[in-house]
C-alpha cells in the first residue's frame, strides 16, 4: 500500500474535487454520489464524519462515517451504533486497496471513540458490494434498512 494515502477533511479548495468524483457508471445504483452525502453530512453536523481519501496529490474516493446514533428510536441510546455511511471509489480507481484503506480508518476512528462494532449497509446481489464487505469480516445482522442489507464488523 502507498505510504501516502490518508483522509482528508474538505476543505474549499477540495470541495469541487469532492464533488466531481464520480464511482462507475454501472455502480451509480448502488451508492449516492458525494454531494448527496455533504448535503447530510451539513444537516446531520456532529453525526456524519465526511473524509476524501487521498493517494499522493490524487483524490481516489470518499468516505462517511457515523457516530452514536439511536437505532431504537426514542432517544434512549438502547442501540447506538456507529459505522460506514457512505463510500464512493472513483471509477478507474478500484481494486487497489482503497476501500479497504477507507474500512480501516473508520474502524480505527470508532475505537478511538471507544466503539467495539462498526455497522454498515450494501445492495445485496450480483454487482453490489456484499463480496468486498463478506471479505472485510462483515456478518449480516439479519435486518434490512429499505432494501438493503445491515451488516456488522466485531471491533472488539
Amino acid at each position: 500500500m502507498n505510504t501516502t494515502l490518508r483522509l482528508e477533511t474538505l476543505t474549499p479548495g477540495n470541495i469541487d474535487a469532492a464533488i466531481g468524483l464520480k464511482v462507475r457508471p454501472d455502480q451509480e445504483h448502488l451508492v449516492a454520489p458525494v454531494v448527496k452525502s455533504l448535503a447530510e453530512a451539513y444537516v446531520h453536523p456532529g453525526t456524519a464524519w465526511p473524509r476524501l481519501l487521498v493517494d499522493g496529490e490524487r483524490i481516489v474516493g470518499f468516505v462517511m462515517a457515523f457516530f452514536d446514533i439511536d437505532f431504537a428510536g426514542g432517544g434512549g441510546g438502547a442501540d447506538l451504533r456507529s459505522g460506514l455511511w457512505r463510500l464512493n471509489i472513483a471509477a478507474g480507481e478500484q481494486g487497489r486497496g482503497y476501500g479497504r484503506f477507507a474500512v480501516e480508518a473508520v474502524a480505527a476512528e470508532i475505537r478511538r471513540r471507544g466503539g467495539t462494532r462498526l455497522t454498515t449497509t450494501w445492495h445485496p446481489g450480483e454487482g453490489g458490494p456484499e463480496r468486498f464487505y463478506l471479505g472485510l469480516g462483515f456478518r449480516p445482522t439479519g435486518e434490512t434498512s429499505g432494501d438493503q442489507v445491515v451488516g456488522e464488523l466485531d471491533l472488539s
